[in-house]
């Protein structure tokens, strides 16, 4: 059978994952590892914005000088951008929508129960905009590591012109580094995240404290009407290109939801409030002071701040700091492939777990390599931060968008006055759509990257969906209901082998195709006979002691079916073992067990009722290319059997 279905892997005992501590419970407690952990991992990509996000403002508001309209307006903005955007939408609004403390697009179709949304429906149509939200993930996971790293290593012409030259290839070398060390693990080389950005942060408020006691009249950019002011004196085209460059302050918010189970909301909440968003607006307005008194600073006024004998640890320090950004977007990229596969919105893929006593800590590595391409390929395509920043944005700010809607329909399931969910969503839906139309100016400027990344994976995200329930209805057109089944045994004489046999099925009826087989070409069945069904959840995890369920068919004849969340990783042998502890099952059942598994070859074909010829052609090229059903579920090798099938669709 295909991995892909209903049913999925784990590389790892579910007890591990069952131990771990559920994230609803995360909530509400509050320690500085927590605290620690969260600077490191939710706020490395917003707090390495003030790099590159404030010059690109100014410059788009100024028409590339820093005039003293253009610098207090841009500080304005971007100041009320990140509390509107930042601190009301996402710290005060968002974070409430958690699936059982869990958060991200993935939680919320779970949520929303866009899973099993039929063709043609409104819940199709919300599935379909929820993963093209997803998918923007991927197109923003290959611009933040580049433009991060890339606006770090270009300090170094501060001091060094004639060293510009070597800016792109010290970049490449960094982030291949980066991308290589990734089997690691997060556990492994993220211990010294926290600790880092703290000294990041501290160092951000300490350059612009600094300026801003030499310039205090840049504060009059905490007057929402300077930046009102100026973009309705500026000209729609100005404007535009403003609120586009300044939307780049506010990119990396949006993982303070994404993260929300590894810390839960209190932790995030805190260490937005109590430093990092001081510390963000202290920096943005003292580089508007050092532009109000030096406006020829505007070719990098983050790294002006700074005395010269600073600049060079400062880049040390700026380059550590995007590293920790780009390897927070990368592990949210393996969390959400790990989502999408075990939700079945793509291919099964080798996934492994880094650190057995914490949950999330995984490496994929098909994705990890993807993604490393797609990054080198944007740093030597756009090869500086400013280019790079007409690519940066766009998707972000249509998943920022997605998110506010989702948001809103989950309040109304919740049973929230419409009224005020349309009145609170809309004001930021409203804010999110301005973002996105200024954003959506980009797309010839290098905006057409990470949205032709989002496309070709939400497309594969939905081929993948639509190619597996083709494949179901065929197997359900092929499949021998139980009581025919067992009818046509009793009358048989077969060959009965010692031990047990377990053969996995996508569906919670019927007979597998591969167990009629198999009784069909050789005679013989099992002493004991299991058809075991794993399928997850719209909930993050399952209690172990609600993992299994066991119906007894006939004698020895067992239907197992094991429930997991979608945070959860499957293991057959686990399962099984849970219902043998729980008294369903013979002790023999865990002893001598041979696990059976279709291998279906999947056979295009042109046929109206499927999908058009290119779409099922891939369908069968990701599904004979995708990781093998018993490492997916963690059986043994010496256990597995395999029993081919061809399927047309």
């Amino acid at each position: 059978m295909s991995p892909g279905g209903t049913l999925s892997h784990s590389l790892a005992p579910v007890s591990d994952t069952a131990s771990a501590e559920p994230a609803e419970q995360k909530r509400g407690r509050l320690s500085p590892a927590l605290l620690l952990g969260a600077l490191g991992v939710v706020y490395g990509d917003i707090g390495t914005s003030p790099l590159y996000a404030y010059k690109e403002a100014v410059k788009a508001a100024g028409g590339g000088t820093a005039t003293p309209l253009a610098v207090t307006g841009a500080v304005s903005l971007i100041f009320w951008a990140l509390i509107l955007v930042v601190s009301l939408k996402y710290a005060i609004l968002i974070l409430r929508a958690d699936n059982r403390g869990e958060g991200g697009i993935v939680a919320m179709l779970a949520l929303l129960g866009a899973r099993q949304a039929k063709p043609g429906t409104a819940k199709a149509l919300l599935l379909v905009v929820g993963l093209l939200g997803a998918a923007l993930l991927y197109g923003d996971g290959a611009i933040t590591p580049a433009i991060s790293v890339l606006s770090a290593v270009e300090g170094l012409k501060v001091d060094a012109p004639s060293l510009g030259r070597y800016v792109v290839p010290i970049t490449l070398v960094i982030l291949v580094g980066l991308f290589a060390v990734q089997f690691q693990g997060v556990a492994r080389i993220g211990r010294i995240f926290g600790p880092v950005m703290l000294l990041w942060f501290a160092t951000l408020a300490w350059l612009g404290i600094g300026a801003i006691l030499h310039n205090p009249e840049i504060l009059a950019g905490l007057n929402p009407l300077k930046a009102v002011e100026f973009l309705v004196h500026a000209g729609w085209g100005i404007s535009f290109a403003m609120l586009g460059a300044a939307f780049l302050a506010v990119t990396g918010g949006e993982a303070m939801y994404a993260d929300l189970g590894h810390f839960g909301a209190r932790p995030i909440r805190v260490a937005w409030f109590a430093l990092v968003l001081p510390a963000l607006v202290l920096n943005y307005f003292g580089q508007g002071a050092l532009l109000l008194s030096e406006p020829d600073a505007l070719e990098n006024p983050f790294f002006r701040l700074a005395p010269d004998w600073a600049h060079i640890p400062l880049v040390g320090l700026a380059t550590l700091a995007t590293i920790i950004a780009s390897q927070a977007i990368i592990s949210g990229v393996f969390s959400l492939t790990q989502q999408a596969i075990q939700l079945g919105f793509l291919p099964a893929m080798r996934i492994v777990q880094t650190a057995h006593e914490e949950r999330g800590q995984i490496y994929v590595p098909a994705v990890n390599w993807l993604l490393a391409i797609a990054t080198l390929v944007a740093v030597v395509v756009f090869e500086s931060s400013d280019a790079l920043a007409g690519a940066y944005g766009i998707a972000v700010s249509m998943l920022m968008a997605i998110t506010t809607l989702l948001a809103a329909l989950i309040a109304l399931k919740w049973g929230y006055n419409p009224i005020a969910v349309l009145a609170v969503n809309g004001f930021f839906l409203a804010i999110d759509l301005v973002f996105l139309g200024a954003n959506s100016v980009k797309i010839l400027e290098g905006g057409w990257f990470p949205l032709v990344l989002a496309g070709f994976v939400a497309m594969m995200m939905l081929t993948w969906r639509k190619g597996n329930t083709l494949v179901e209805e065929a197997r359900t057109a092929m499949r021998q209901p139980e009581d025919a089944f067992l009818e046509e045994l009793s009358h048989q004489r077969l060959l009965r082998l010692p031990g047990t046999a377990a053969f996995l099925s996508s569906a919670l009826h019927g007979i597998p195709l591969h167990l009629s087989r198999f009784v069909e070409r050789s005679h013989a069945l099992h002493e004991r006979v299991l058809i075991v069904t794993a399928f997850y959840e719209e909930t993050p995890s399952v209690p172990l002691d609600e993992r299994a369920r066991v119906i007894e068919l006939a004698p020895n004849f067992y239907r197992v079916i094991l429930r997991y969340g979608f945070m959860e990783d499957a293991s057959i042998p686990e399962g099984i073992a849970c219902a043998v502890r729980k008294g369903e099952l013979p002790q023999q059942c865990v002893e001598d067990v041979t696990v059976f598994i279709g291998h279906e070859t999947v056979i295009p074909k042109n046929d109206s009722r499927g999908m058009a010829a290119w779409r099922e052609s891939l369908f069968a090229f990701m599904q004979r290319n995708a990781e093998r059903t018993g490492a997916f579920f963690g059986v043994p090798t010496r256990q597995v059997v395999e029993v081919g099938t061809e399927i047309e669709i």
